[in-house]
């Protein structure tokens, strides 16, 4: 399934408890319902756990949905944890324009930071917000407010899955600016990697199936970098009989592992030699 033909699968509910939102007042940087342990503005990062996590879905997802395990993990452990709604495109979540998303991501996290009074975030982000962040780190000044970055299944070097606009799509100019973005050789994206895949300061954690049919090849999704700064990881080469595919990676039990071991370093990115428990 192609990253724009998922846009059919986006559900009428989720486009209503969108508009609900919106209707309701929320804020424009974080429109949806929080996923549990999410958004409490009063929470303080403790001297475990230093850095705000902001946790940012993918293309055509809420956060609410993209979430719903790994947020209430996190807080669990104690973090603070805060997640967005972005994107927002013809009535569908996370589809506009990746620049202008890294721009909402931008004010989001600087809202963070002023509630939090920390001085940098974590961010963990699912395909196209795994990806996302970097246009924010390296061309929108984020990348002093960032710790690390830890991308599950993200679109860094795009996909080759051939686009296939869903039926009605031809009512709008453009119904998902954001997958054509993120297509292999896109404009964006040789803007985005033109920099080199890592920029000074943060550490980035990457994890990947080999079982993604969204983002192909998944050895895309990795990020040149010394070893100090960057750690690939496949998910398989720890767990060889994981099944997880690209939608489903943010609620396996074995990338909950990953992302708290990431979380958990205080300098530089994931532990290559940390080896979940395989369930």
């Amino acid at each position: 399934m192609s990253i724009i033909s998922r846009l059919t699968a986006v559900s009428a509910a989720t486009l209503v408890s969108l508009a609900l939102a919106v209707a309701a007042g929320s804020p424009a940087s974080a429109v949806g319902i929080s996923p549990p342990g999410a958004n409490d503005f009063a929470c303080r990062p403790s001297a475990a756990h230093p850095y705000p996590v902001v946790l940012v879905p993918g293309t055509f997802e809420l956060m609410a949905k993209n979430w719903a395990t790994l947020s209430p993990d996190l807080k669990s452990q104690g973090y603070c944890v805060y997640s967005l709604d972005y994107g927002v495109s013809n009535g569908v979540p996370a589809s506009g324009p990746i620049t202008a998303s890294a721009a909402e991501l931008r004010t989001f996290v600087d809202r963070v930071l002023t509630a939090s009074r920390a001085k940098q975030v974590d961010i963990v982000g699912h395909s196209q917000g795994g990806m996302m962040p970097r246009y924010y780190m390296g061309f929108l000044g984020g990348a002093r407010q960032v710790h690390q970055l830890i991308g599950i299944a993200p679109s860094n070097h795009g996909t080759t899955a051939a686009p296939t606009p869903p039926a009605g799509s031809t009512l709008v100019p453009n119904p998902c600016a954001a997958c054509d973005d993120q297509a292999a050789g896109s404009p964006f994206l040789t803007k985005l990697n033109s920099i080199g895949d890592i920029v000074a300061g943060p550490s980035y954690t990457v994890i990947s199936t080999v079982n993604d049919e969204v983002v192909r090849p998944y050895t895309s999704q990795a990020l040149a970098g010394p070893a100090k700064r960057v750690t690939n990881i496949v998910i398989q080469n720890l767990c060889p009989l994981d099944p997880i595919e690209h939608d489903q990676t943010p609620n396996d039990p074995v990338v909950h592992q990953l992302v708290s071991n990431a979380l958990a370093q205080v300098k530089g990115p994931g532990d290559p030699n940390f080896r979940p428990t395989c369930v």
